[in-house]
């Protein structure tokens, strides 16, 4: 009768075979916090760039002076470039931890993701809308363009509008991220449907 268990050398295999698929998932797993991490640090440095441009923001000639804080919608943008470079940080060093995602875990990253990507996608809207109207003026209301006297206030605050919208971008990526994490732990609805289906169609065969 042929002995069935193993020889120590097959169970040695096996052993480094389990011991192997834990390295790659704890590889895979380490991989995915470190690319996280970099990717909540990315918009992180956009925002202290953005910031910095706007609150160097200023320039004054013949015609007079003219600042970023005499403009409420930069001020804006502003405070919610600093904002969201606070947000970034934090939520980069705890992505950073290896913890395990729990439920409530990735609720918070969902709803803080999604908060902050509409706080700065309103403060590069508003922005715009002033910048274009530095730019071009409106006839309407009799207002003249400003950028033809203050062309190096309005190239700046060009700079620091564009860069906003990269962030925003990056937020947008960071919510699609944190939306997949929080869903894909939810089971899938059963498919009701699909059997009612299947009935009609075996009634309608059998009556047939």
């Amino acid at each position: 009768m042929a002995d069935k268990r193993g020889s120590p050398m097959d169970m040695g295999s096996a052993m480094r075979d389990d011991g192997g698929g834990d390295e790659v998932f704890c590889g895979r797993t380490t991989g995915m916090r470190t690319a996280e991490t970099l990717l909540r640090l990315l918009p992180m440095g956009l925002c202290i760039v953005a910031l910095v441009v706007m609150l160097k923001n200023s320039q004054t000639n013949d015609f007079g002076s003219l600042s970023y804080s005499n403009l409420g919608a930069f001020r804006y943008l502003v405070h919610a470039n600093g904002i969201c470079a606070g947000y970034s940080l934090l939520t980069a060093v705890v992505a950073a931890m290896p913890r395990p995602s729990t439920m409530s875990r990735a609720w918070t990253f969902f709803l803080l993701d999604q908060f902050l990507t509409y706080i700065i996608l309103a403060a590069g809207a508003v922005s715009v809308e002033v910048v274009y109207l530095a730019y071009n003026g409106d006839q309407a209301v009799t207002w003249s363009e400003a950028c033809g006297s203050f062309g190096r206030f309005c190239r700046r605050s060009v700079a620091s509008v564009a860069i906003t919208f990269a962030v925003v971008l990056c937020y947008a990526v960071l919510s699609l991220i944190s939306s997949y994490r929080l869903f894909s732990k939810y089971d899938a609805p059963p498919v009701h449907g699909r059997s009612i289906t299947k009935g009609i169609e075996i009634g309608a065969t059998f009556h047939g």
